[in-house]
């Protein structure tokens, strides 16, 4: 990675858990490889291009182990001219789920201070990513004085709530998602942060403000960006060659569509827009569904391997007539 002056930034971006890799990401492989995986690695690529930065390391835990590729593995790998993965070690045998993370935490913790040691300068800023991450830069910021930005992607307390609402039992929620420790995590790095940044006012208002270190002051909204060079209005011969592909699947083609696209994950909840869909009679009455009497639904899910499917089913949503609506049924993503 070549160095620019020194006058610049240099950035450490800290995202602990799930499959990150520079290409070929492998979304929706597991719950813990998920959209945030893409979002660290865009915001990394993207800062190393920035004129005022010198160096971005998007810093992860380096796994072993035979069930995933060997590129987990590799200590570093670049992204840029002046950005990179690095991978420390964390202590686990092979590839852990998020959840169990907690306890080898430290163990990471302090192999990325001996990292920043063995390097010419410390950081000028720490941006963890979620609760696993900001557990690590709140005790990295306290040790070092390097300001700590911070995004959480989802929430322990809201998540919790909208468990119990569903049904499952604080037991359950307790014993699956290790809940409390995300929970003490958050409120940590909540009042250790200098900044927090979110992509929407309902994290600020709704979901942070569950919070004892809720300090709304601190806290800035940056919605998440596109990468033009992959999504982008489809050529006439993309756009006919992609309606050809689905055409079979469809019994009456010039209807209107509801493409639901998610990773297969429960908590995505498409089974509530199913539901909603079959129940025709109540759906007529409300006014997002009012010129969409009769629909045709196609539901498109991430699969390992198909790495194209997003920008495909851009192709599919350019497509769609000016009467498409859009909703997220999602339990815990709500937008505001």
């Amino acid at each position: 990675m070549q160095e620019k002056e020194k006058n610049g930034l240099y950035i450490a971006l800290i995202s602990i858990h799930g499959l990150i890799r520079g290409n070929d990401l492998e979304l929706g492989r597991d719950p813990d490889t998920g959209g945030q995986t893409r979002y660290v690695r865009d915001l990394a690529d993207a800062l190393g291009q920035h004129k005022e930065v010198d160096r971005v390391d998007l810093i992860t835990q380096r796994i072993e182990d035979e069930a995933v590729s060997e590129d987990y593995a590799q200590a570093v790998e670049p992204l840029n001219e002046h950005a990179q993965i690095v991978r420390i070690n964390i202590g686990t045998e092979g590839y852990t789920r998020k959840e169990e993370l907690w306890e080898y935490l430290d163990i990471f913790a302090d192999n990325l201070l001996a990292f920043f040691q063995e390097q010419d300068r410390f950081p000028n800023i720490l941006h963890s990513h979620y609760a696993d991450a900001g557990f690590v830069g709140a005790r990295l910021a306290s040790l070092t004085g390097i300001p700590l930005v911070y995004t959480g992607h989802s929430l322990g307390r809201d998540k919790r709530l909208r468990l119990l609402a569903s049904g499952m039992q604080k037991e359950e929620i307790e014993s699956r998602y290790n809940i409390s420790r995300r929970i003490e995590a958050e409120e940590e790095v909540l009042a250790t942060a200098e900044l927090v940044v979110t992509s929407t006012r309902n994290e600020i208002e709704d979901q942070y403000e569950l919070y004892d270190f809720y300090h709304p002051d601190r806290m800035v909204v940056i919605p998440p960006g596109a990468d033009l060079n992959e999504f982008y209005p489809p050529t006439s011969q993309q756009k006919s060659s992609f309606l050809k592909a689905v055409r079979p699947f469809l019994r009456k083609e010039k209807k209107p569509i509801i493409l639901a696209l998610s990773r297969p994950d429960e908590r995505k909840n498409i089974k509530t827009l199913v539901h909603a869909y079959g129940q025709s009679s109540s759906c007529v009455k409300w006014p997002i569904w009012s010129s969409l009497p009769e629909i045709e639904m196609i539901s498109a899910i991430w699969t390992r391997g198909r790495s194209r499917s997003f920008r495909n089913c851009w192709f599919l949503l350019i497509s769609m007539t000016s009467t498409a609506r859009w909703l997220c049924p999602s339990i815990i993503k709500p937008t505001k």
